[in-house]
């Protein structure tokens, strides 16, 4: 299993993984977001061929992590799929490993901008958003709400010079009450951790997460300036 670290979120024990992946032990969920399956088919359709493999890694990394956490459950967090036609290109053997993903585990489809409620078609529960002992699982993070919250959406990563060097890794942002996660999909582009499109949906400063062996390092981030909603400046993270 890739590298994982114990984190305490709204009262509850999960394991982050450096996979870009949540693990919740009490529901032997394995929790990811942003799959975005099919994107590369997605780019050949208009003209940008890419080599047609970045659903089968991202199935493949889905496969090791639940086997390696013994996941009952793996929830989704929307945007599994690139675009609402994904299904019309999507190869028999794409199909046939997310009829058997949806088979083994409890499979649950949250709706996403980009895929809509298109994952029910290999099996599995197909809802706008999930609640688990008070927690709210969702793809994009809702300002009005109080409620604890895990969601998506953003594909945050953190970007640091370290000895003159540029480097960039997908993290988690979070502070005690809202934790967006980074995108799990291979074929996923990401938007910087400290960007006020994300700042905005923390009240105050929040922390950029990463896992490197068993440890989880924390970065602060200062919170929004201004009281607008999350959806008043949205910006694509492809």
């Amino acid at each position: 299993m890739s590298a994982a670290a114990p984190f305490s979120f709204a009262g509850q024990s999960f394991q982050m993984l450096a996979d870009r992946a949540l693990f919740w032990p009490r529901h032997g969920a394995l929790i990811v977001a942003d799959l975005h399956l099919e994107k590369g088919s997605w780019y050949a359709a208009l003209g940008q061929p890419l080599p047609p493999y970045d659903s089968h890694d991202t199935l493949d990394r889905l496969a090791r992590l639940a086997g390696a956490t013994g996941a009952r459950a793996i929830w989704c967090l929307g945007d599994s799929f690139h675009d609402r036609d994904a299904a019309t290109r999507i190869v028999p053997a794409i199909a046939a490993r997310l009829r058997e993903r949806a088979s083994a585990t409890q499979l649950l489809w949250i709706a996403g901008n980009h895929d809509g409620l298109t994952g029910g078609a290999w099996g599995g529960e197909i809802a706008d958003e999930h609640v688990a002992d008070g927690i709210v699982f969702r793809h994009q993070s809702a300002a009005h709400d109080t409620r604890p919250e895990v969601s998506g959406h953003f594909h945050p990563k953190l970007r640091l010079t370290v000895r003159g060097r540029h480097v960039s890794r997908p993290c988690f942002a979070g502070d005690d009450r809202r934790l967006i996660l980074p995108a799990f999909g291979t074929l996923t582009g990401g938007l910087a951790v400290t960007d006020p499109v994300i700042a905005e949906n923390f009240v105050g400063p929040y922390r950029a997460m990463l896992v490197a062996g068993d440890r989880q390092l924390c970065f602060p981030c200062a919170g929004r300036t201004r009281d607008d909603a999350t959806a008043s400046r949205i910006r694509r993270a492809n």
